[in-house]
């Protein structure tokens, strides 16, 4: 009896998983409307808090003095480093990279932190002139960053839109062919974009990430004086509370930043384990979303911070699973009825991989030089790393309970 309900708790809540990503699948899949230019010339600030980041810092800059935009500009958030960033960001071009030294004890307080304090930087400085900060772009983007040179052109309509609050491009691993790890985090990367964010734009709840996000200068004005949250997730924070605010948050399939993928799997883990803990914290938003995001909005993104507890769910799932599964077959032996039916492998691998499909399809989209059968083998190796989501969720709970907040920062290499 045990066995059964076990079976069929696993069954309701795949199913229930498995619905949801399909009919964001199938709402990804619709096409974006035209947005006529409006004739606007808006100024690109591209926000970088750097702390010891000597190793990729560099390539980063290079990237952006490059873009072929003549109205942008780095300002790079030195955080108190104690290696060569504040002299690599010296010695770019002082007409495109801007250096802001934060010095201890005021520094390293976090991201979120130093983000503020640039935003603050940028407002009372003069350095933008008197430019209306409707028309100031204010793009974060993580020191190893490697923005697509068309990238302005291609967020720049996004805010022809004059309620489009911020726009979040993709991002890829610009290390993906480094090793199985880290082409399953650009796969992870393609698919959170290409499914999830694309059809998160019909719903109204496109969040926002670490990287490569795009704000309007007056929306972050309407956050307050610090936008940024010292929550270890603050990009989740302030995406959910500009659509509380009433602006529109877009995601750009047509552009993207590159990162470094992690090589190291406890890296990794501890990594994914800071941004779980950062969606427990998150939990706090929720009065935010049930008082000021409409409807649908509200759902999906009530669904989304709800992920730390069915990860932690489905954690438990898998060994429920078969334990109900061998103690049937146990029961049935014992009873003299033994059968083994082809629905005991085709159930649960259906129930299990059905999406390795679709994320397959999705992924060589992007990756064309994969082949289809290549595509749809990792489609299933990329069911089984997701199962790293479980270690992390239960260490990410276990310094939730223990009062812990303080994180290492990702090693670079």
């Amino acid at each position: 009896m045990i066995g059964e309900v076990l079976i069929w708790a696993s069954i309701a809540l795949i199913a229930m998983a498995g619905t949801y990503n399909f009919a964001l699948f199938l709402l990804s899949r619709r096409q974006v409307p035209y947005r006529p230019d409006s004739g606007e010339q808006r100024f690109y600030v591209f926000l970088l808090a750097c702390l010891n980041e000597e190793m990729v810092l560099a390539e980063s800059l290079a990237r952006i003095t490059a873009l072929p935009a003549g109205n942008c500009v780095a300002l790079v958030i030195d955080d108190g480093s104690d290696d060569r960033t504040p002299e690599i960001a010296r010695s770019a071009d002082p007409e495109r990279v801007w250096l802001h030294q934060r010095r201890l004890p005021n520094a390293r307080h976090g991201k979120g932190a130093a983000l503020n304090d640039g935003v603050r930087l940028l407002r009372a400085s003069g350095l933008l002139g008197d430019r209306d900060p409707s028309d100031v772009i204010v793009c974060v983007v993580d020191a190893d960053g490697r923005l697509d040179q068309h990238v302005i052109d291609a967020v720049d309509p996004f805010f022809n839109d004059p309620m489009t609050g911020a726009t979040q491009i993709g991002v890829r691993m610009y290390n993906r062919r480094e090793g199985l790890l880290a082409r399953l985090q650009d796969m992870e990367f393609v698919v959170y974009g290409d499914i999830f964010q694309s059809a998160r734009r019909f719903i109204g709840s496109v969040g926002m990430g670490g990287n490569g996000q795009f704000m309007r200068l007056s929306a972050l004005d309407t956050l307050g004086e610090d936008p940024w949250s010292d929550s270890l997730t603050e990009d989740l924070d302030l995406g959910v509370r500009l659509i509380a605010r009433g602006w529109t948050n877009q995601h750009c399939t047509t552009a993207a930043v590159s990162q470094q993928a992690v090589l190291n799997l406890r890296r990794l883990i501890r990594q994914r384990s800071r941004w779980f803990q950062g969606h427990l914290q998150s939990a706090n938003l929720v009065p935010l979303i049930l008082r000021d995001v409409p409807g649908r909005a509200a759902m999906d993104l009530i669904y989304h911070l709800s992920s730390p507890v069915l990860i932690l769910l489905t954690s438990l799932l898998p060994l429920s699973f078969l334990v109900a599964v061998f103690g049937t077959l146990a029961g049935s032996l014992m009873t003299g009825h033994a059968q083994v039916s082809t629905m005991w492998f085709l159930g649960p691998y259906l129930l299990s991989f059905t999406a390795a499909w679709i994320y397959g399809f999705v992924y060589r989209r992007r990756e064309r030089s994969l082949g289809a059968l290549h595509a749809a083998l990792l489609g299933h190796v990329f069911v089984i790393y997701g199962y790293i989501w479980f270690a992390s969720g239960w260490w990410g709970l276990w310094r939730t309970v223990t009062g812990k907040r303080t994180w290492l920062k990702t090693a670079r290499s």
